[in-house]
């Protein structure tokens, strides 16, 4: 019986090729628009460490004063006299803290120039804690941070530049004119987005490649490396005014903290507001404590780490979708009421309502697959041509896969069949004696 149901909808289409063609184009158009749009939606949405990101958490303390922020958010980085008590409690399972900064390679041989290249000053709980993968070596101890020791982890791409790919463990790198030894060559590690230290590398690092240079926190501190980022809330400390960034109301360290159960998250944020209370009564701050505790994903959004565009691309998309839709049922309405003395007839003969709808809901699946076909192809072209509206560090990122394409056939037959449900039901519900009556 499907078999049968197919081929009067091969048939059928054959006879209304314009009709078709015209639907398959709209189905095709509005599918794709909406499908490249979602390939930039999950790139930027998406969660850049599965595997921990419910356990993660991004700690903040209000150290700027009511007003200063509309939202009522506290700061998204954290001053160097508050992440030092985040660095004291021991209520995490790990924390780390994290700036970045720029710094000037030098290879230690003459035929290769000095490279400037973004990285970080962590803790050595940074690894651990984000699951950051080693090709050769390890990351630095936790005597070494607080020992300040000259060592270095550095990416993959700069040790295929500098060593071409070997394992350099135990081998000096230059790093602003100082020696450092390097301990560990991580493997692939590019989360995206960018979370770990967005806040302290500004907005727009979200989508761009992870730094190449890891140096421990307190080693960075102890030679005065100067935050590639800053928010003060008085004045800023001036050139080489390194006391400033110590001890003044300057935020610039991101501080992230390793809490894998609900009891742990509420003991932390009972202890942040401790510490802010405290802060209130040796008169740091004039103002309640206000402190917040997000995790990963939530604090995200609220950074606005997924650009508004990627959101209103989607809302766009699918309004043209609807709007394509809206066209595609009346030219549905128009097919098969054509077929109103053919519909009259077979009912007359005995077919019911429900075989002619379930031909007719065939035939709108069959012109929705083609339609699908089509907004596969449109979907290829148009996912290599999103650095024209997109962000170029997010644009590369956009990817076509199986599951993408799969999908892009999916909802073609599924809105097909969806705007095909109205004009189906009409055309069944043609009285078959008037039809045949008028045919005759």
């Amino acid at each position: 019986m499907w078999g049968y149901y197919l081929r009067l909808a091969l048939r059928s289409s054959g006879r209304s090729r314009a009709l078709t063609w015209l639907v398959i184009v709209l189905i095709g158009c509005g599918v794709a628009t909406c499908m490249v749009c979602y390939a930039v939606f999950r790139v930027t949405t998406g969660d850049p460490i599965p595997s921990r990101s419910a356990r993660l958490f991004v700690p903040q303390v209000d150290n700027f004063g009511p007003g200063k922020y509309g939202s009522g958010e506290p700061p998204v980085t954290l001053s160097y006299t508050d992440a030092m008590a985040v660095a004291r409690s021991t209520l995490a399972e790990h924390h780390a803290l994290i700036y970045g900064a720029t710094w000037v390679v030098e290879p230690g041989d003459e035929r290769v120039q000095p490279i400037a290249t973004g990285g970080d000053a962590v803790t050595a709980d940074f690894f651990p804690m984000f699951a950051v993968p080693f090709a050769y070596g390890s990351a630095w101890t936790a005597s070494d941070d607080t020992g300040r020791a000259a060592v270095v982890v550095i990416g993959r791409k700069l040790n295929e530049r500098l060593f071409a790919g070997k394992n350099s463990v135990g081998r000096s790198l230059q790093l602003d004119g100082r020696a450092y030894r390097i301990v560990g060559v991580l493997d692939a590690f590019n989360p995206r987005p960018r979370f770990f230290d967005v806040a302290s590398q500004g907005p727009l690092s979200a989508f761009e490649d992870a730094g190449q240079v890891f140096v421990p926190f307190n080693r960075a501190i102890d030679v005065r490396k100067a935050p590639q980022y800053d928010y003060c809330s008085a004045v800023a400390p001036g050139a080489g005014d390194w006391q400033g960034y110590l001890h003044g109301e300057c935020n610039w360290i991101s501080a992230w903290v390793d809490l894998p159960t609900a009891a742990g998250v509420e003991r932390y944020r009972d202890y942040l507001q401790a510490y802010a209370a405290e802060q209130q009564r040796s008169g740091r701050f004039a103002w309640a404590p206000n402190v917040r505790l997000h995790g990963l994903m939530e604090w995200m959004s609220i950074i606005h780490v997924v650009p508004k565009v990627s959101s209103l691309s989607m809302l766009v998309s699918f309004s043209f979708l609807v709007v394509a839709l809206v066209n595609v049922i009346g030219l549905m309405l128009a097919r098969f009421m054509r077929r109103a003395p053919e519909i009259g007839v077979r009912r007359a003969l005995g077919a019911s309502k429900r075989a002619i709808g379930a031909q007719f809901l065939i035939e709108a699946a069959l012109v929705g697959a083609a339609g699908g076909v089509f907004g596969v192809i449109l979907t290829m072209l148009g996912t290599w041509g999103v650095d024209g509206l997109f962000e170029s560090g997010i644009a590369r990122l956009v990817r076509i896969d199986a599951g993408l394409l799969a999908l892009t056939l999916l909802v073609a037959v599924m809105v097909t069949v969806l705007a095909a449900i109205y004009p189906v039901w009409r055309a069944t519900a043609i009285q078959p004696g008037w039809q045949v009556k008028i045919n005759g």
